[in-house]
């Protein structure tokens, strides 16, 4: 495979893996029913106390972000999709630590970085008219 090829490749890779999980993380949360996990149990104390909603309202709307994320990440907005993740999972990552949940906060902001480089990517996709422009 040359090297475009294996550009676009990775580049699809990521766009629709990111897709994937975001939108099955979004319908578990808007649907609420914690297929994935118990999703309550990953929010703080401090962040609950601030919250004008219950934390089941919450988790919707977060749900809600995940899946228009998720839709902008395969369609015509990538990029954005992309930069858009990588703050969501850095707020994730910052309420996980907030719990103790270290591990689980390091793996959102190593998620971050790949979201980073999606939309990075996708500059360069674009830049070189690796694609067509409809994607």
């Amino acid at each position: 495979m040359e090297g475009t090829k294996r550009v676009v490749f990775s580049w699809n890779v990521l766009r629709y893996a990111y897709g994937a999980v975001l939108l099955l993380a979004g319908l578990d949360k808007l649907l609420g029913t914690d297929f994935i996990v118990f999703w309550p149990k990953y929010i703080s104390p401090l962040v609950a106390s601030y919250l004008p909603v219950s934390t089941g309202v919450f988790l919707g709307a977060m749900g809600v972000v995940e899946i228009v994320v998720a839709i902008m990440l395969v369609t015509k907005w990538p990029r954005i999709g992309g930069y858009l993740s990588v703050v969501w999972l850095v707020l994730i990552a910052i309420n996980l630590l907030m719990l103790g949940y270290i591990d689980i906060a390091i793996r959102d902001l190593l998620l971050a970085v790949g979201a980073l480089a999606l939309a990075e990517l996708t500059v360069a996709v674009e830049q070189l008219k690796l694609v067509k422009e409809s994607m």
